[in-house]
C-alpha cells in the first residue's frame, strides 16, 4: 500500500485541471485576473472526458464601446509535494490547445511563473537561466545548483526557491517551486455585441494503480480528504465495494485505475454577473465505470455521461472528478 500510495502521489503532480475564461490584466509580480464590469457571460457549454475538453461560450459587450482586453485561460498551480519534488511537466505542451472566436482561429501565448509562499520568483530563475519546469531531470538541475557561487546558492535556499534533500558531503538540490501557467490573447469584444468563444484540448490527467479506495484507507487523513474532495457518497462505496469483491483476488485486492480531472470554474464569476446559462456534460468513459464529483442536479443523460444545467450560475468552487476504472473492464 506504501508503494501504492507513494505511486498515486508522484502521477498526482501531473494533474491539471483546465479553467474558464476571465479577463486579465499584466501587473507588477505578473498577470493577476479582474473582474470585468462591462461584458457579461450569457452562457457556457462545458464537455469533460478523460480524452477530450470541449468548452463553448457567448460573451455581451453590455456597453457603447468596443472593449479590447487581456483574457486568460488560468491553469491551477503546479504544487511543489516532498512526496514528488522531481517531477515536474510542461503542462502547454502535448494538450492540442484550440481557440475558435466566432468560427475563425486565433492565436495564444504562454504565460508562466514560477511562486513560492505567494511570490513571483519567475525574474530571479530567468536570471540563472532554470527553466520553470527544470526539475524533470534531477541530477541535471542537481548539477547546476551545486555549481552555482555560494552566495547564491545559500540565497536561494534561505529563500525556500530551492532545497537540500541530500547532505553538506553529498548535496541534492531541489526546486521548491510551484508553477503556474495561464494561456493568454487579446480579445476584441464589439460594443452591444454578442461573440462566441470555444476552446478544445486533451486534458494532462492524473491517476494511479488500484487500493487506495479500498475500504482499509477511508478513515485514514487522506482517505477522508478523497472523499470530501470528489464528494463520494455511501451510496458510491458500496456499488464500488460490490464491484471490488467480485474482482479483487490475493495478487491483485486492487484491480482498477483511478483517473483525476479538474477544471477551474471560479474564475467564470470574473464576469459582469452571473453566468447565465451552464451547461456541464461529464462522460466517465466506459459504461462499468464509476466517476463522483461535485454537483447537485446532476442527471444521467447516457450510458456514460452525466449533466449539470444552471441558471445564473455564480461558481463558488473549481470541478473535481474522480472516475474508478476496472482493470478488466473492455466494455
Amino acid at each position: 500500500m506504501r508503494l501504492v500510495f507513494a505511486l498515486l502521489l508522484l502521477v498526482a503532480a501531473s494533474s491539471f485541471a483546465r479553467a474558464n475564461d476571465s479577463q486579465a490584466e499584466t501587473a507588477l509580480g505578473g498577470l493577476v485576473l479582474v473582474k470585468s464590469e462591462a461584458v457579461s457571460l450569457d452562457s457556457e457549454d462545458l464537455f469533460i472526458s478523460k480524452d477530450e475538453v470541449r468548452v463553448k461560450y457567448r460573451f455581451t459587450n453590455t456597453t457603447d464601446k468596443d472593449i479590447e482586453t487581456l483574457v486568460a485561460f488560468p491553469l491551477p498551480e503546479q504544487v511543489y509535494d516532498e512526496s514528488s519534488p522531481y517531477y515536474f511537466i510542461d503542462a502547454t505542451s502535448d494538450i492540442g490547445f484550440k481557440t475558435v472566436v466566432e468560427g475563425k482561429p486565433v492565436t495564444y501565448e504562454i504565460v508562466q511563473q514560477a511562486i513560492v509562499n505567494g511570490s513571483d520568483v519567475t525574474a530571479r530563475l530567468n536570471a540563472l537561466g532554470w527553466p520553470l519546469s527544470s526539475a524533470k531531470d534531477f541530477q541535471v538541475f542537481n548539477k547546476k545548483a551545486t555549481e552555482l557561487d555560494a552566495a547564491t546558492r545559500d540565497a536561494l535556499l534561505k529563500d525556500g526557491v530551492i532545497t537540500n534533500a541530500g547532505t553538506d558531503s553529498e548535496p541534492a538540490y531541489i526546486p521548491v517551486w510551484n508553477v503556474r501557467t495561464s494561456i493568454t490573447r487579446t480579445q476584441v469584444f464589439p460594443a452591444g455585441k454578442t461573440i462566441s468563444v470555444e476552446h478544445s484540448y486533451k486534458p494532462l490527467v492524473g491517476g494511479s494503480v488500484g487500493g487506495a479506495l479500498n475500504v482499509d484507507y477511508r478513515n485514514e487523513d487522506w482517505g477522508k480528504e478523497r472523499t470530501r474532495k470528489y464528494c463520494i457518497e455511501d451510496g458510491w462505496y458500496k456499488s464500488f465495494d460490490r464491484e471490488l469483491a467480485k474482482r479483487k483476488t490475493e495478487e491483485n485486492p486492487g484491480p482498477y485505475s483511478e483517473w483525476w480531472l479538474g477544471y477551474v470554474l471560479k474564475s467564470g464569476a470574473n464576469w459582469k454577473g452571473p453566468i447565465k446559462d451552464f451547461h456541464l456534460v461529464i462522460d466517465k468513459g466506459k459504461p462499468g465505470n464509476l466517476v463522483s464529483f461535485c454537483a447537485d442536479g446532476v442527471k444521467k443523460i447516457g450510458p456514460t455521461q452525466f449533466e449539470v444545467r444552471k441558471t445564473n450560475f455564480e461558481p463558488q468552487d473549481d470541478l473535481n472528478i474522480l472516475i474508478v476504472e476496472w482493470l478488466d473492464t473492455q466494455q
